[in-house]
């Protein structure tokens, strides 16, 4: 094989690997349950007094009910031994559609 025709043939298959990548299906996560309908925006809360300087606040969020969105109210916890802050929870946009990510302590 000619070198030039060499480059050709390797420069194809190339292209047609990157596009078959491009074309896979998405999997869904396993355990995720997907929402087709996107979250509602973000109440505003009114975010009292903590309890204590040891009380952090967890803002609220959407939850999927089966068949809507329910509001749950933020609220202030105790922050676990050796962890200083929450990174909140959030939804998620995939091609399979929409997923809660529960927050954390860190």
């Amino acid at each position: 094989m000619r070198p030039i025709n060499a480059v050709r043939t390797m420069l194809t298959l190339a292209s047609v690997l990157s596009f078959s990548a491009c074309t896979a299906t998405v999997r869904p996560r396993a355990g995720v349950v997907y929402v087709q309908q996107a979250p509602p925006r973000r109440v505003v809360e009114v975010i009292g007094v903590p309890p204590s300087r040891a009380h952090l606040w967890i803002e609220g969020h959407h939850e999927w009910r089966g068949r809507d969105y329910v509001w749950i109210p933020g609220r202030y916890e105790l922050a676990p031994q050796g962890f200083r802050r929450y990174e909140p929870g959030r939804w998620v946009h995939e091609r399979a559609g929409w997923y809660w990510q529960e927050g954390r302590w860190r």
